[in-house]
Formats: C-alpha cells, structure tokens, sequence
C-alpha cells in the first residue's frame, strides 16, 4: 500500500485559500440576486428614510412644549391638521399638533411624536398626558442608510433582508460573482447509474453523483455530470480532460480510495498546468482525499465510501464553492446545543466527524450516535447532523455538551 502525506484540515482549507480565486462578476437584476455573493462594495445612492418619519400613531411636537405634562396638569395644544401617508405634511406652528401615523412624515418644526393612548382630543384642542424628549418616536432622515455610505460590503452573500435593502434604495441591478459551474465525475467498475433497474451481480447504483450535486446547488452552483469512468488510467486521463475545459470545479466520486489513488494523482499530473495539493486529510471518514489545481482549477478527489464522500464535501467542496464565488466572510454552519446520550469512541491524531440524532427529552436536547460503516448512506439519512471529536481526543463521554453541526 502507498503511503502519503496527510494534512490537517486547516492545512486543506489554507491550500484552498492560496491556490484558487474568485470568478469574475456578472451584472443581473436584483430578482435573480438572491444566494449570490456581491463582487462591489454597493454605495447608497439616497438617505433611507428620505424624510423624517414617525414610528407610532400619536401627535408631532415641538418636545419642549411637552415639559412637564403629565396626568393631572396634561400639555394642551391646538391640533393644526393632519398628516396623510405619502403626501407632503403640513408646517407645525408654535403651540400646535399634527396627527400623525406611523410612517407618516413628520412636519417641518417637529421634533418628537406622543403616543395617541397618551392623549385626548378635544374639539380642536389635544391634551397631551405625557412629556416627550426630543428624537422621541421618530426616525430622522438618513437615520437607517446615509447617502454615500456603503451598505453591502463586497463578498456579502445576498439573502432576503440585502434584497429587500437594495430595493429600498432603488437599485435594480448589480455586479455578483459569476455562480460556479462543479462537473461530477463517478469512477469505478461496480458503479452503473442510479436509473438502473436491474443491477447485475457485484453492482451498485450511483447514489454519490446526485447526493454530491443536490449539496453543490444548495450553495449555489451549478452542476454538470461527466458520467461514470472505470478505474482504469486512460480512462481517467480522457475523462478529467474533457470535463475540465468545461467547469469551475471538478469533483470526483471514488477517485482518492486507496486501490485508485495512484494513477488518479498520475492522471491529475498529467493534466495541463496539473499540480497535487493535498494526499490524504487526517480526518474520519474520508482520510483518503485528494486535492490538486489543474489550469489553475480546484479537483477535489473524495472516496467513493457515500458518507465519507459527503463529509468530505460538506467540509472542503463548501469552502472551494465560497472562494470560487468571493464569499468574503468566515464559513459558518449552524450549530445546536445538545448533550450526548453515549460515549463517542475516537483515535487521537485525527479529527472525527460522527453522525447523531437530536431529540428532546425533559426539556433537554440529547445527541444520540448513528454508528456505522462509512458506507451505509441510511445512517446519513437518519442523522440530523454531526459532532466533530478533536484531534487531540480519544473520545467524548456521554452526557458531555456538544455542538451539533446542522446537516444542510
């Protein structure tokens, strides 16, 4: 058996870092930017609000001729009209009010609004019961976005509350990341594809190809499939080749096993510019892993194992797709608090992935293992996310804390 070099997964995610960029910008229209990763800083063209604005139902005020009110000696000033959404509102004059709703502009002379429930008209009078400071229940003009100043920083992932800021702003496009297109390629003599209906003896179905592509659309991909190649060098080589010239990202199913790996680096070598970054991850499952930049493009070698492959992905192909589109922030999966219902056996010097199952008990969330072999995708299915055991631990003891990692 050959052995080689074994990195740490920071090890991996800082060759992902140093030896792969960002892909160029498209302009498209603000509906289709959701999930996509802003390539410029986008400046506000105007003030959000563009005029100063009440946030509840009650009467605009000058704030000092509220000083003092209260419930026996209330404020009494004459009501001088009426502000209607979306028009100009009127002038406040000096010992007067002007209703207002929420929303609604506030009038020039303003400079605070009391509540409705702390008053009561009368006629054209209003007794106001409560004092109000100034700025009280208003929102001024630029108070949320000021004109010139940045409000989507480049490399910000666009999601409904961006669109939905963009859109108070009136910007109707804007430059993201081109959305990288990942080509799949499944290797291996037992693999058929997964629309056989009849497996012959010493088959399976490929069930990795699509597992793989559903997890790189749901970053925001686009996938493209190469077929199924035997695990034979020339094979490899025309196979690599053909889809390479095609894609952003190619991933291959089954091309970093132990009994393939040899002429897989080979034929990654061999590849234009083809240079091998990483022999192997000190992680479980999916140690076998390879990866190499060939023209200057990120090849991502998983083990044919559907659980390893999975992890192995969710780990590195996620962090590929985020530098591939410029995602500037720090990788982020969300996490749950739980405790472990049993002990997580591990080995020291690499870092576990186990798979658990949350479910609440007396108030409590409790993590449970889903032990199994590497590959049985059903333990995958049953889990609703991972525990990662360090490096440096040779297990976790029921009834630890643990942050679960959510499976996506």
């Amino acid at each position: 058996m050959r052995l080689y070099h074994v990195s740490s997964p920071q090890e991996v995610w800082r060759a992902i870092k140093e030896n792969f960029s960002t892909l160029p910008a498209e302009v498209i229209d603000l509906e289709q930017a959701g999930g996509r990763v802003c390539a410029e800083d986008i400046v506000a063209p105007e003030d959000v609000p563009g005029f100063n604005r009440s946030t509840v139902d009650g009467y605009a005020v000058r704030a000092v001729e509220t000083f003092g009110a209260g419930d026996a000696i209330p404020a009494m000033l004459k009501l001088a009209g009426e502000v209607h959404m979306g028009e100009t509102a009127p002038e406040l004059p000096p010992g007067g009010c002007v209703y207002v709703p929420t929303g609604g502009m506030l009038p020039e002379g303003a400079d605070a609004v009391v509540m409705l429930e702390d008053t009561e008209p009368l006629d054209d009078l209003v007794n106001l019961y409560r004092q109000v400071a100034p700025g009280e229940n208003i929102i001024r003009r630029g108070e949320d976005i000021a004109a010139g100043s940045v409000v989507i920083e480049k490399g910000r992932r666009l999601r409904a509350p961006e669109i939905g800021l963009l859109a108070s702003l009136g910007i109707t496009s804007l430059a993201v990341t081109r959305r990288p297109l990942v080509g799949i390629i499944s290797t291996g003599d037992e693999i058929v594809p997964y629309e056989t209906k009849v497996l012959a003896p010493g088959r399976v179905r490929d069930c990795n190809a699509p597992a793989l592509g559903e997890m790189a659309r749901q970053k925001g991909a686009r996938v493209i499939y190469g077929g199924i190649l035997n695990d034979a060098l020339p094979a490899f080589r025309e196979g690599l080749n053909a889809l390479l010239g095609q894609v952003d990202f190619l991933v291959l199913s089954g091309g970093s096993s132990v009994g393939t790996h040899d002429f897989t680096a080979q034929a990654l070598r061999e590849l234009g510019r083809g240079e091998l970054l990483v022999e192997g991850v000190s992680v479980q499952p999916g140690k076998p892993t390879l990866l190499a930049s060939c023209q200057g493009k990120p090849v991502l070698g998983l083990p044919g194992h559907p659980i390893s492959a999975l992890n192995i992905f969710s780990l590195f192909g996620f962090s590929i797709l985020d530098r591939l589109s410029g995602y500037g922030g720090e990788r982020f999966q969300p996490v749950v608090r739980a405790r472990l219902s049993r002990n997580i056996p591990s080995r020291a010097g690499r870092t576990d992935y186990v798979r658990v199952r949350l479910e609440q008990k007396n108030g409590a969330v409790y993590a449970t293992p889903v032990f199994g072999r590497s590959g049985l995708l059903r333990t995958m299915a049953e889990a609703h996310g991972l525990v990662a055991v360090p490096a440096e631990s040779e297990g976790l003891p029921a009834g630890k804390d643990v942050e679960v990692i959510v499976w996506e």
